[in-house]
């Protein structure tokens, strides 16, 4: 709670756009009563710093984690409602996670999303790949975004592939931009 504190109000004195997290792996010797419980109780200690700071909470739904999908986010943002608390949508993971199509996941967490993330992947499989590895339908994921006139960051994740970024960025923006030209 206090690093994710710390952060909002390093967003603030940046001007960032959001601040994104998630909750993590639910310890074995806790119940999910008291996980639950727990990670409310953190998340209204930083969005009552957030709303007073201004900066807006992007929470991600993560695979294996306590708040993997979409309708675990839901649950959690029932409990925080709050225009400051919001989702990150990392396309991958709709593969991972959801049964939905990329298009529907979109569309379900439109009024709610501030920040997106987008890598290829399988589905059923949480390896984040390059562009053109996975399954992802980019068009129609993309295409999503553009229908609901989405303004936010949409941020290439390189959890793998930092490492060669002096290839990879230049070959994702080449990726994007063919897609971008398509919609």
């Amino acid at each position: 709670v206090e690093l994710l504190k710390t952060a909002v109000r390093i967003a603030d004195d940046l001007g960032a756009e959001a601040v994104s997290f998630w909750a993590g792996r639910k310890p074995d010797d806790i119940d999910d009563q008291t996980a639950w419980s727990r990670l409310i109780a953190g998340c209204e200690q930083v969005l009552e710093l957030a709303v007073e700071r201004d900066v807006t909470l992007a929470f991600e739904p993560e695979p294996g984690m306590l708040v993997e999908t979409i309708s675990d986010w839901e649950r959690l943002a029932s409990h925080l409602p709050d225009p400051h608390f919001r989702t990150t949508l990392d396309i991958g993971h709709c593969l991972v996670a959801e049964t939905d199509s990329i298009e529907r996941c979109v569309r379900r967490v439109s009024g709610s999303l501030a920040n997106v993330q987008i890598e290829d992947m399988n589905r059923g499989v949480h390896e984040h790949l390059n562009f053109g590895d996975g399954e992802v339908d980019f068009q129609s994921a993309l295409g999503a975004l553009v229908a609901m006139d989405y303004r936010g960051l949409v941020s290439v994740e390189l959890s793998r592939h930092s490492h060669t970024a002096h290839t990879v960025v230049p070959g994702a923006i080449e990726f994007l931009r063919s897609v971008e030209a398509a919609l």
